[in-house]
């Protein structure tokens, strides 16, 4: 699923508060009024010899509710500033040269030449505040005819977009090169038994037969998870209203992956309680849920050690869904990174077992479908522990737009 960036009813809101400001101080700027002292103006300023238009405690109120940073720059200096404007640039900024106060070349030298400047123009600024951050900043000439001396500027944060894209992109080349690994083997393996005079005998070509069915179903695994993942953050905001019986769910799961995973499957052990609460969700996505989790412990713990599943009521009204295993264990810095798409922490390992770098990116969104929590608990050498915290039936938690984000905790 490529991630997307969207503009919530917040920065609608925003946008049109900022256009109503822009409006007002048109028609404000021949108009004298008389300073209104009744109520505080937290937005700073210089006390002499300020203009009308920054006296006037309308255009205060405007500048100091928008949540993004705001400046007014006049002959190049900062006139006025909002406290979105003072938290990032420091509360001295009023009244200093502006490009002291932004401290960023291109934005600087453009904001200091207000004379070129007859029209709204947008510089993107990285660094500011902080080395990840992006801003665009807008810069909007608010000036009588013939006089261009002085501008509004904003400051909105772009970061997250960004990140977005970045995501996006990563996710696209990511996924290209997961399907171009099998394809290119199918068909280099095709060219060769196509070839008369190589894999000739029966025996050759069997080989490379059962070379060609793997790496064909390692393409369908990933074109099924890519799938997957897709439906899931379709419906990421829908909440599931089915009744599932968690006991029931988890015997299935658990009774078809010891048939499935061989002499793995005969290391799981089940921890249930006896008054295990149903939950409202989606018994397919729970049960796809419990596939990779145990599945990974299968594949990651070591031969002969338990796979423990263990399923328990949790105060106040959840479900406590853990997946253990006795494997190597993950080192702490991979841990908030184990839910991201095609993240592995040994690559060559992971592709060997069949791995598509999914799986924890699939129960991450469904646990978040769902209104849960997930920790990932892992000890280099000991093992890991997944925890799921799902909501009963009885309560169901609001629906929220995240989840937190995996993190270290100790080991059950």
């Amino acid at each position: 699923m490529v991630a997307v960036a969207m503009i919530g009813g917040d920065s609608v809101h925003m946008g049109i508060t900022l256009v109503t400001g822009i409006l007002l101080i048109a028609v404000m700027w021949d108009r004298h009024v008389e300073e209104i002292s009744l109520a505080p103006a937290p937005v700073a300023e210089i006390p002499s010899d300020n203009h009308d238009l920054i006296a006037d405690h309308a255009f205060r109120e405007i500048v100091e509710h928008l949540s993004d940073p705001v400046l007014v720059v006049d002959r190049g200096k900062v006139t006025l500033a909002n406290p979105g404007a003072l938290k990032l640039l420091g509360q001295h900024i009023v009244g200093q040269d502006v490009r002291i106060a932004i401290r960023h070349p291109a934005a600087a030298q453009r904001l200091a030449s207000a004379d070129s400047v007859d029209k709204a123009v947008c510089i993107d600024i990285v660094g500011l505040g902080a080395r990840n951050l992006r801003w665009a900043m807008q810069i909007i000439p608010i000036t009588q005819p013939g006089d261009r001396s002085r501008l509004f500027v904003h400051l909105s944060d772009e970061s997250h977009t960004y990140a977005a894209e970045r995501q996006r992109g990563d996710f696209v080349a990511n996924a290209s090169h997961e399907l171009r690994t099998p394809l290119a083997a199918i068909l280099g393996f095709v060219e060769t038994l196509q070839d008369p005079h190589a894999g000739g005998d029966s025996e050759t070509r069997e080989r490379f037969l059962s070379i060609l069915e793997k790496e064909a179903r390692r393409m369908q695994r990933l074109v099924d998870d890519l799938m997957s993942l897709s439906r899931i953050e379709a419906d990421k905001y829908r909440l599931p209203t089915a009744q599932v019986d968690t006991r029931e769910t988890v015997e299935e799961v658990v009774s078809l992956c010891r048939q499935n995973l061989g002499a793995r499957g005969r290391d799981i052990v089940t921890e249930l309680a006896d008054d295990i609460p149903f939950i409202q969700g989606d018994q397919t996505q729970i049960a796809q849920l419990l596939h990779n989790l145990i599945g990974n412990s299968a594949k990651y713990g070591r031969t002969g050690t338990p796979i423990t599943v263990r399923v328990a009521p949790a105060p106040p009204s959840m479900l406590r869904l853990e997946v253990a295993d006795e494997g190597e264990g993950i080192a702490e810095d991979h841990l908030p990174r184990l839910t991201e798409r095609f993240y592995r922490v040994d690559s060559g390992r992971s592709r060997a077992m069949g791995g598509t770098g999914l799986g924890l990116a699939i129960v991450k969104h469904i646990v978040e479908r769902h209104r849960g929590r997930l920790d990932i608990a892992s000890a280099v050498g000991k093992g890991t522990v997944i925890t799921i915290l799902l909501p009963t039936s009885e309560q169901v938690a609001p629906v929220t737009s995240s989840l937190p984000k995996a993190g270290q905790g100790p080991l059950s």
